[in-house]
């Protein structure tokens, strides 16, 4: 069974646009801090995997979006990861605000050795 991290964010000025809507691009920002507590979570922080030569990067990626978060909501990042091959894994994501699904993404990752080479993903 694929476990479900959740983690939740304040929206702020900086994240929006002039209209105080989150701009775009900046819903990458929360699926990416998502993604990095998740992994966290499981007991070994982003950084220890990356001392020890893992390095997990984003190869494909796809989002739905479905509602805008806006200035002052608290959005919650949902995170599950299944592995879909000894060298590519993936995390299906969702972005909530009071249980309203505001985005969806699938994110495909690899893992990297120090010389950038593709390596079997370790134990998560």
């Amino acid at each position: 069974m694929e476990r479900e991290h959740r983690v939740a964010y304040k929206v702020y000025y900086e994240d929006t646009d002039s209209l105080g809507v989150v701009y775009h691009a900046n819903y990458l920002k929360f699926l990416e801090r998502g993604r990095t507590e998740y992994i966290g979570a499981l007991g070994r922080p982003i950084q220890d995997w990356n001392r020890d030569g893992h390095y997990f990067v984003v190869y494909a990626l796809a989002m739905k979006f479905k509602r805008s978060a806006r200035l002052g909501d608290l959005i919650e990042v949902v995170s599950t990861f299944r592995l879909d091959s000894a060298y590519r894994g993936r995390f299906v994501q969702r972005l909530e605000c009071r249980g309203d699904v505001l985005v969806e993404a699938e994110v495909e990752v690899v893992c990297l050795d120090r010389r950038q080479q593709l390596r079997e993903f370790p134990p998560l």
